[in-house]
């Protein structure tokens, strides 16, 4: 997929998270005064054998071992996996510009911003609850899903005296406060409260690193780059030769797990978690995954992640809070109608089929989806196709327990501009982050927000 023209502060940005994930430490030098991302230095283990290559990463949860991983998964399944409400947090990277996903036509300066990037009022599908708005014509598969009233949508979110760093900005919505100082994500805090010290599916990050929003104190969370990226190869070892080496291992492995060598039982529980392992995920194999519905097709990761991850919850997998990056780049500083058109369509039909998915797997209702960026693009064109850094951007909350109602409003461009010509914010999006702690997982968001009472809260379920 084409890349804009990204400025310096993303591509540093982007770098930096993921030397941070990656390697918690040895870190490259930041300007003074810039935050760490949350989980910045976070225990990090590979769970990964030689003889059975098990593509998971468990960040945190110092005290797990081989044994109590699989032991607290299947404790939690049991325990209300199959019941339990999943929040898909979806990250839009580089400030998607808001201003051209729902398009104000019906604004007179709209045009006199936008001389080259105005979309023709004949483009796109209208935007039922604001006739001045509508749809950019890559955004259909939204479009449909607000029509069906699964789609509540925030024209202008963002927070009070905004920072238009993609490293601060960022940083802010991933710690769910304005506090440079926040080591922990949102939704690390409230798996802190609410998690279970021996399963880190609760909190699963969608790719090769962890999503700072989901780091812990003291619970694991883990990262995978999808439900078909399991592997169970050894090196040169093919075929039925294979197949029989993974036959023998598994009770070779249950012989010696409760051996009282430590070496020999540590080896036990290895291969013993690895067999295990390679049963519970061989139905989510490449190729393997059987969807009700279709899904795009891309060289993108994000059309089969989704894929996967509906089957994961279909069978009853223990997950919680899930993280994933949408595709495309939105830093659209220069040729921007192509960038943002092909990043948007891909998200926008990828997430219509994940909906669809869910319902025709009958647990719709248990998954709500968060769709967010650091922040939206100014209101006036730059003199590259393209535009700059703006403060209150789109977010939209998707699923069928969604209200699916306008939160806020498009503040127009003739009074809704700040001083710097970018769009005022209408909603706070601390204030959506406690209603789906308090509305969606039923638990005190003052625990988890800094100041939490002092945001109101948007009626986001119906």
């Amino acid at each position: 997929m084409p890349r804009a023209c990204a400025c310096n502060d993303f591509n540093r940005t982007e770098l930096f998270r993921r030397a941070a994930a990656t390697a918690g430490s040895g870190l490259p030098a930041i300007e003074p005064g810039m935050p760490l991302p949350a989980g910045t230095g976070l225990n990090r283990r590979t769970f990964l054998t030689r003889s059975a290559g098990l593509a998971i990463a468990v960040y945190g949860g110092s005290k797990l071992s081989f044994g109590a991983l699989d032991d607290g998964i299947a404790m939690a399944a049991a325990n209300g996996g199959a019941d339990s409400r999943v929040l898909v947090s979806v990250f839009l990277d580089g400030g998607i510009d808001s201003i051209s996903t729902l398009f104000p036509t019906g604004d007179p300066r709209y045009t006199a911003l936008r001389p080259k990037l105005a979309l023709p009022a004949s483009s796109g599908f209208a935007f039922t609850e604001d006739a001045r708005l509508r749809w950019h014509a890559s955004a259909e598969g939204l479009a449909k899903l607000h029509g069906e009233g699964k789609l509540s949508v925030f024209p202008a979110i963002g927070y009070t005296s905004p920072d238009k760093s993609h490293f601060t900005s960022r940083h802010y919505w991933e710690v769910g406060a304005n506090d440079p100082l926040l080591r922990t994500g949102w939704l690390g805090r409230f798996l802190d409260r609410t998690g279970r010290a021996n399963n880190p599916l609760q909190g699963l990050s969608l790719e090769n690193r962890l999503q700072p929003a989901l780091a812990t104190a003291t619970m694991p969370v883990a990262s995978m780059d999808g439900a078909d990226r399991y592997s169970f190869e050894a090196p040169r070892v093919t075929g039925q030769v294979q197949t029989r080496m993974h036959e023998t291992l598994a009770p070779l492995g249950a012989a010696h797990a409760k051996s009282n060598d430590p070496a020999l039982r540590y080896a036990g529980e290895v291969i013993s978690q690895a067999a295990i392992l390679r049963g519970q995920v061989s139905p989510f194999q490449a190729g393997a995954i059987k969807s009700p519905v279709t899904y795009p097709t891309s060289n993108d990761s994000f059309p089969r992640r989704l894929q996967g991850l509906a089957a994961m919850i279909a069978t009853g997998l223990p997950l919680r809070c899930v993280a994933i990056s949408a595709p495309g780049h939105y830093d659209t500083h220069a040729n921007q109608p192509e960038a943002l058109s092909q990043g948007l369509k891909l998200t926008s039909d990828s997430l219509l089929a994940f909906q669809r998915d869910l319902e025709a797997r009958g647990i719709a209702d248990r998954v709500l989806v968060h769709v967010w960026s650091e922040f939206g693009r100014r209101a006036k064109e730059n003199g590259s196709d393209g535009t700059d850094h703006g403060a209150a951007g789109v977010g939209f909350i998707l699923g069928t327990r969604a209200r699916g109602q306008m939160v806020g409003e498009f503040p127009g461009l003739a009074n809704g501009l700040d001083k710097e010509g970018n769009l005022k914010a209408t909603a706070d999006f601390r204030g959506l982050y406690a209603a789906i702690l308090e509305q969606w997982f039923e638990t005190d968001a003052g625990a988890i927000i800094p100041n939490a009472a002092s945001f109101s809260r948007p009626q986001i379920l119906k």
